[in-house]
């Protein structure tokens, strides 16, 4: 990752830009912006809701960050989970990313939907050709936050909540562990949890990383759990359905609950007897759940 003294000497991003109309939805707005990213060197997308409460002249919500799961971009979570109905009633924003760049222009990105576009582990990629443009980390980490507050949406300052979905469960638990006072607030659904012991992590990690294992450590979340000293949010929420096809060869759910366990940080972990692993029947079932977690630690 750069540094915070280099990203200090580097320009302020430039706003984004709306793009299409803004839409009502559940009193709020859903809105869609496009920005040119120095992580990536592409043009990237995201999506925001604004609650009812934010639309007021000087009002501001909390906002949770939504990253989204293998093959999607920022509609899909946006579109099928229906989030923004406890979201408006919770008086919290959602930001929903996209999952990696796009038309990089990379020989492969496009052959696989397990890695290359819409497959970026929020990891940054070090190995050629990929350490160019996958730098989804510091995307999601530095110039994601810096892009937000400098485009007019009226989201609190410093009051960020993080969640993800299979890769994306994977890239907000990560990404909280490894900035532990960045969020107030953590949950996943069906995260990938120990990706050096996985076929899509294996596969993910040797493309973006090299083959050099020990570089891989800093992306796995039942690792950098092991090595917790302290944490500045509290329990982490974590859904996963028992009837979830890559459950447990992909997700290993349990390791890292046992790792949790032993460098103590509290973990709800729900196993949901007969779901799946998709959007709009697991997802969209516990969402509620976890946007309340989100709201009661950031109010």
């Amino acid at each position: 990752q750069r540094s915070a003294a280099a990203m200090a000497e580097e320009p302020a991003p430039a706003a984004a830009v709306l793009q299409g109309p803004v839409v009502a939805c559940f009193g709020g707005e859903m809105r869609r912006y496009a920005h040119d990213s120095a992580s990536t060197s592409t043009r990237m997308t995201f999506s925001v809701f604004l609650p009812p409460s934010a639309l007021a002249p000087g009002a501001t919500a909390p906002a949770v960050l939504w990253l989204s799961g293998l093959t999607c971009d920022d509609t899909n979570a946006a579109s099928k989970v229906c989030a923004q109905r406890a979201a408006a009633r919770l008086g919290l924003a959602v930001v929903f990313p996209d999952t990696s760049p796009r038309g990089a222009g990379i020989e492969g990105e496009d052959e696989s939907y397990d890695f290359g576009t819409g497959a970026g582990f929020y990891v940054n990629a070090t190995a050629a050709p990929w350490s160019t443009n996958y730098r989804m980390y510091d995307y999601i980490v530095q110039e994601l936050p810096a892009v937000l507050r400098a485009t007019p949406i009226p989201l609190a300052p410093g009051k960020f909540g993080i969640t993800g979905h299979s890769m994306g469960g994977h890239g907000a638990l990560t990404i909280a562990l490894k900035n532990p006072d960045m969020y107030a607030s953590v949950s996943a659904f069906a995260p990938i949890c120990n990706p050096t012991q996985c076929p899509w992590g294996e596969k993910a990690f040797a493309g973006y990383l090299g083959p050099d294992r020990s570089a891989w450590e800093e992306y796995d979340a039942t690792l950098l759990a092991a090595k917790a000293t302290s944490v500045g949010f509290g329990s982490i929420l974590i859904d996963q359905g028992t009837a979830d096809k890559f459950y447990p060869d992909q997700l290993k759910p349990e390791n890292f609950q046992n790792a949790c366990n032993a460098a103590g940080i509290t973990v709800e972990m729900r196993m949901q007897e007969g779901y799946d692993h998709s959007l709009s029947h697991f997802v969209a079932t516990f969402a509620e759940d976890h946007l309340e977690h989100h709201a009661a630690a950031l109010r």
